[in-house]
């Protein structure tokens, strides 16, 4: 839990000799919205659809290298959240988004756990989704060192198309969708005015097709990182795909990990080059579906787009700050006390901290003015009878 998200008791003494005051009330606490003030009666129920596949992940940390062939290391830390599309329907919903996923759960007890904490703690609508009787969840396994990463997955085909649950789903603002997947279930909500993210996973054929991109003519923004944008435009550097993939899509965002991101806005004609945040990062798991959940928030707030990619890059860096994918995104009390711990350390002479702080003034105006509720971190196991309820 952060600094942000508890309850502060109340400071202060009685006067010498005087009556015992009443303590004041507890600030109340709860969630925050940031669309609060934009929206209307007409809005569909949802600001973002989700579709793909959820996996129990079990991710260790704190390793020296990867194993070697028949070698037993132990790990410094371990976690277990929900992962694949869970980490980008976590990542939207903590920062308020309303969030609906369709994807097909287990009925064992990887399932159970995975569907309570994205329904009832994330808040995450999941009436479209799907627990299949007889059917075990997919797992992955994924160790971290030193800016690397190795996985072993094991998972099976759903019993039930995820295309034949969607058409059960709310009406939604936007959706974030991946290229090479199924495409027929977000074209069909573009032709109904939804924005549509698109993103593409690296090509392990190594053609790097340009008619792949096709189906962006559906999309309202791209989001590639720098290998897959240069691979795909032919081009040698992120700023001249970004300017390539700009004449595809209205937004289009480059990202390219420690050096940055670029964007175009076609629609506005604004161009912008982001840094990125500097921080220690201990895992980089799901940090792109941080981004684009920040990205998104930003674009249905309708911010200028220097904004919004600060703001994408701001929750990606908190993010890779902690461990365990989908439960280390953050929420607005983490995004709260960073702004907090910064504006303090630039009144106190931080030169560092002062110019950063100039990129991100916007914050004022954006962060809750109240205590938020705590987001739970990945735990080594997955609880059934914690101390969740606390969280």
């Amino acid at each position: 839990m952060t600094e942000n998200s508890k309850i502060l008791s109340a400071n202060g003494a009685p006067a010498a000799g005087g009556p015992v005051p009443a303590p004041p009330e507890a600030p109340e606490v709860g969630d925050w919205d940031p669309l609060a003030a934009q929206r209307t009666a007409d809005d569909p129920p949802l600001d973002v659809l989700l579709s793909g596949t959820v996996f129990f992940d079990i991710v260790f940390t704190g390793m020296d290298r990867l194993p070697q062939p028949g070698e037993e290391l132990w790990s410094k830390g371990m976690g277990s959240s929900p992962g694949g599309i869970a980490n980008l329907a976590t990542a939207t919903a903590r920062l308020g988004l309303r969030t609906g996923l369709v994807a097909g759960f287990g009925d064992d007890a990887y399932g159970d756990w995975m569907w309570h904490t994205l329904a009832d703690e994330e808040g995450i609508d999941l009436s479209a989704s799907k627990q299949f009787r007889d059917f075990h969840s997919a797992l992955t396994a994924s160790i971290a060192a030193h800016g690397d990463r190795a996985m072993v997955t094991h998972g099976h085909e759903l019993p039930e198309p995820l295309s034949s649950l969607i058409a059960r789903a709310p009406a939604a603002r936007a959706a974030v969708v991946d290229l090479a997947g199924e495409t027929s279930w977000w074209s069909e909500l573009a032709r109904g005015g939804a924005l549509i993210f698109a993103d593409i996973g690296y090509d392990s054929t190594g053609k790097w097709d340009p008619a792949d991109l096709a189906p962006l003519q559906h999309c309202h923004a791209f989001t590639p990182n720098a290998l897959e944008a240069t691979a795909y435009t032919r081009t040698d550097s992120p700023g001249k795909a970004v300017r390539a993939l700009a004449d595809l899509v209205p937004l289009a965002v480059v990202t390219d990990g420690v050096d940055g991101a670029y964007a175009i806005d076609s629609s506005t004609g604004e161009e912008v080059y982001c840094p990125a945040v500097p921080v220690h990062a201990i895992d980089t798991t799901g940090a792109g579906d941080v981004f684009a959940a920040g990205l998104v928030l930003g674009t249905l707030a309708q911010w200028p787009l220097a904004q919004r990619l600060r703001f994408a890059s701001l929750c990606s860096a908190l993010a890779v700050q902690q461990f365990g994918g989908s439960l280390a995104a953050p929420g607005w009390g983490d995004i709260t006390d960073w702004w907090r711990h910064l504006s303090a350390a630039a009144a106190d002479g931080d030169l560092r901290a002062a110019y950063t702080r100039g990129g991100y003034e916007f914050l004022d105006g954006v962060v809750p003015d109240h205590p938020v509720l705590g987001r739970r971190r990945a735990q080594g196991t997955f609880a059934l009878r914690s101390d969740a309820g606390g969280h």
